[in-house]
């Protein structure tokens, strides 16, 4: 795992194809993501929901 620091409008870029960016609304910090169509983005409770372990993310 890889633990970083970033303030609001920062961000990284993963695989030359996902950006996200950490942006400070209302008070709240929230994660921006772009990512092309064929990435799927889920939040970590939906992706428990949907797959029992992160390997079969990667398997699919």
């Amino acid at each position: 795992m890889l633990v970083i620091s970033r303030k609001p409008s920062e961000g990284i870029i993963i695989h030359d194809r996902i950006r996200i960016r950490v942006q400070k609304r209302s008070g709240r910090f929230q994660l921006a993501i772009e990512a092309p169509e064929d990435v799927k983005v889920l939040r970590e409770e939906l992706y428990e929901g949907e797959f029992k372990s992160p390997c079969e993310l990667n398997a699919t």
